[in-house]
């Protein structure tokens, strides 16, 4: 009995050694790694901005988890020189469809957008400070707005629809600046002023002409419209021949390219049919600027708010143009745009007044 009971445990021991010690790499199936994202419709807005895990260890630092996707426009706008950090995140098996050039791609249900605004160079310690982060998440009955603010210790940021000011004192390339910055309120109508087409939320800056570029990724360098193919988030069939705006700044570009950039990124979500300033008859997309009448030039102004403007854009002379006056104003009645910035971008008043100067026409 005892010899028996021995022989049976010496063919179990040999059967198990067999089962676990043949198998080849080849049987191993790895598992595949899941983004720890969490976005229940039900449940978003969520009350901190830490409960939607888009980004991986200390969250001031900005590491997107798996499948948060960074990306760029060409030219950015512009809000009194923060700094920006754009994610984009989407449900599994979900896309992104291409619908033109410079139409804002279709997001399916679930996605949402990420933009942190920041500052290097805080006075005095030249510190760098997050003020707010911004989402946008796209439900079955369409886009919400949610702002988050952080807190003095750069360790989470909570849900504030509201909106408030806090005044920054920074460095910018050597030149002291201050502002009261605003972080727009998402319930009294800020946010929706400048993203909105027939009086409903969208998104203002993902068009493939703006994505049609390469940054950097972890993995290297890359088209980002490539790169949202290759990951799953674009539909392959988008084209590869887009009229691209450029970054407004690069001056290898032509001047008037440039200038058209920026004034597509800052000012065509208004100046378009069903926007804000669709009563207007200037169209700011970069698609319709090549028509210099849709820009502004020659055109006489409606609304009188200057002596001595004669027209929009008055070629040759920056001083007589509304276009100058406008993006010079710091007053909240004749400022452009409307939101988002208290002081003058002064490189770009530059570049568009030396547009403005070498305009070689007579208007009628």
């Amino acid at each position: 009995m005892k010899q028996n009971y021995f022989l049976k445990k010496s063919l179990l021991f040999i059967l198990f050694f067999i089962i676990f010690s043949c198998g080849s790499d080849n049987d191993y199936i790895p598992v595949e790694p899941t983004s720890p994202v969490v976005v229940d419709l039900a449940s978003v807005p969520y009350a901190k901005l830490s409960d939607y895990k888009f980004f991986d260890g200390t969250m001031k630092n900005q590491v997107p988890s798996l499948d948060v996707l960074p990306y760029e426009p060409a030219s950015q706008l512009f809000t009194d020189y923060a700094h920006k950090k754009r994610f984009v995140w989407m449900p599994k098996n979900k896309k992104a469809v291409y619908d033109g050039d410079g139409k804002t791609l279709i997001f399916p249900v679930g996605t949402a957008l990420i933009k942190t605004f920041y500052y290097d160079n805080i006075q005095p310690g030249n510190t760098t400070r997050i003020i707010e982060t911004r989402i946008m998440i796209r439900k079955e009955e369409g886009w919400i707005f949610a702002n988050y603010v952080w807190n003095a210790d750069q360790t989470e940021a909570t849900l504030d629809p509201n909106g408030s000011f806090t005044d920054i004192t920074w460095l910018e390339e050597g030149t002291l600046k201050n502002t009261n910055y605003r972080i727009p309120s998402s319930s009294g109508g800020e946010c929706l002023t400048c993203h909105k087409s027939n009086d409903k939320p969208i998104p203002i800056g993902l068009k493939p002409q703006n994505l049609n570029f390469a940054i950097n990724y972890a993995s290297g360098s890359k088209n980002q419209l490539e790169k949202w193919a290759e990951v799953g988030y674009l539909d392959n069939n988008f084209p590869r021949n887009i009229v691209s705006t450029v970054r407004w700044n690069d001056e290898s570009q032509p001047l008037e390219k440039r200038v058209r950039s920026y004034i597509d990124i800052n000012c065509a979500h208004c100046h378009q049919q069903d926007s804000h300033c669709s009563y207007r008859p200037m169209r700011f997309a970069f698609s319709e600027t090549t028509d210099l009448t849709n820009l502004g030039v020659c055109m006489t102004p409606v609304d009188i708010v200057g002596s001595g403007l004669s027209h929009i854009v008055a070629p040759g002379s920056p001083e007589r143009s509304v276009m100058h006056f406008r993006i010079t104003s710091v007053n909240e009645s004749t400022r452009m745009p409307l939101l988002g910035r208290s002081i003058v971008h002064e490189e770009a008043v530059e570049m568009i007044d030396e547009w403005i100067t070498t305009l070689d026409m007579r208007c009628n």
